[in-house]
């Protein structure tokens, strides 16, 4: 889903669409001479202004990973033979307006944030009749908690931690400087640029990422539901929304847990709004006071109170030079941190799996139907607001048969919105 992440299993350069049968390839790619424009999705008939020469330049190798609407690869440099990263998005699936800008937006944040040692570079943007191509730094050392977890001898500390986090923060900071907001902050959207033991860790995927001016709010609810911040769900966030989700990052990395947890994105969603985090249950009691002082400074849930990506650098726990132990942390803390990585991707091959059988058009449409039943614009649709919605006559024609399809949408969309490649 990341910008240059790796999937676990290995896979074949070829993209999916070019596995399936000749015949369906050929009706998908031939437009009929009796289509007019408005029948030929957005993104086909967009212009973006890229240069067209992508092909000439570039070889594309073995496929590290994809979203709904793209895919990444391994590529090459043919004049210098220097190996990159190539995000792929197909044209055809911008259906919408919001599409189109959606690229846009993502090509210009990542421009004004190359250069960063810590964000992923930039190098060049490319376009042909069929997709829009992203070139970038290729980094090969892995996730941030594979890394963690491949600590020779299990010897991974607080000071190995905070060194993590800073590194995070300095990118927020960063980001936050340039009036950007990343808004889908997460372990998978971190990796290393090689697997040298002291290599630099790198922020990857600004799919979702915005820029806002001071004192302005976001109104919409995107994000991964593990990482958002209470704002986020009472759909008025701004900056502070990336410091918490470090703050939850930074909860994980110290015990290998979600410090709010539930079987359904709604009950996470109460537990992020009502719950604090435990600091009680084992290893917490032998991690030091001043590691547990900074995670809740972090995970405060007034914005107003939490501290800035700035602030947070100062903190003595996390600074270079700092207080945080070189004492290895219990046992228990990457046991529990395998666990979770094992759940995230489980959950993750399952809604790529789901989503996969929806076309853009379909996403639209359900997204429009729940839109349209969440009449309070909370996010979730009670069973009052179903019966309001089948009781009467809208121009969607909302079937009793199709509300646990549109339930079930909700949550698909808004994963799709995190993975929209």
């Amino acid at each position: 889903m990341g910008g240059c992440c790796s999937v676990p299993e290995e896979a074949e350069r070829e993209n999916e669409e070019e596995k399936q049968p000749k015949e369906k390839e050929k009706r998908r790619s031939v437009v009929p001479h009796s289509l007019d424009d408005s029948q030929i999705p957005l993104g086909k008939r967009t212009n973006f202004g890229y240069s067209k020469t992508f092909k000439g330049k570039y070889k594309l190798g073995k496929l590290l990973g994809h979203g709904q609407f793209g895919y990444t690869y391994a590529a090459t440099d043919v004049s210098s033979g220097e190996k990159v990263a190539v995000k792929k998005i197909e044209k055809k699936k911008m259906v919408l307006p919001i599409s189109i800008e959606d690229v846009k937006r993502e090509v210009k944040i990542m421009r004004a944030l190359s250069g960063h040692e810590n964000v992923v570079q930039f190098h060049a943007v490319f376009e042909d009749d069929d997709y829009v191509y992203i070139v970038m730094e290729l980094c090969e050392g892995g996730e941030l908690l594979d890394r963690i977890l491949s600590k020779k001898d299990s010897r991974y500390s607080e000071k190995d931690a905070a060194k993590i986090v800073r590194q995070m923060l300095n990118v927020v900071a960063r980001c936050h400087l340039n009036g950007v907001v990343h808004r889908d902050l997460k372990p998978e959207n971190f990796l290393f640029k090689s697997q040298d033991e002291e290599s630099v860790l790198k922020a990857t995927d600004f799919g979702l990422s915005d820029f806002i001016k001071p004192g302005k709010r976001f109104h919409d609810v995107v994000g991964s539901a593990y990482y958002l911040a209470p704002e986020v769900l009472k759909r008025k966030s701004g900056p502070e929304s990336d410091v918490w989700s470090i703050g939850v990052i930074t909860y994980i990395a110290l015990c290998g847990r979600r410090p709010f947890w539930d079987k359904t994105e709604a009950g996470i969603f109460n537990e992020v709004l009502k719950k604090k985090p435990d600091f009680h249950e084992k290893p917490w009691p032998s991690i030091s006071s001043s590691a547990k002082d900074f995670v809740m400074k972090l995970l405060v849930k007034d914005p107003h109170a939490r501290l800035t990506a700035a602030q947070a650098l100062s903190h003595p726990w996390v600074r270079e030079g700092g207080v945080a132990s070189e004492i290895p942390l219990d046992i228990s803390v990457l046991s529990n941190m395998r666990e979770f990585v094992k759940y995230s991707r489980l959950k993750q091959l399952a809604f790529r799996a789901l989503a996969s059988t929806l076309d853009p058009e379909e996403i639209a449409d359900l997204r429009d139907q729940f839109n349209a039943i969440d009449m309070d614009k909370s996010g979730t649709i009670t069973l009052e607001e179903i019966k309001e919605a089948l009781a009467k006559d809208r121009p969607w024609a909302v079937k009793e048969s199709r509300v646990t399809d549109i339930l079930q949408a909700h949550s698909f969309y808004l994963y799709l919105s995190l993975v929209r490649g």
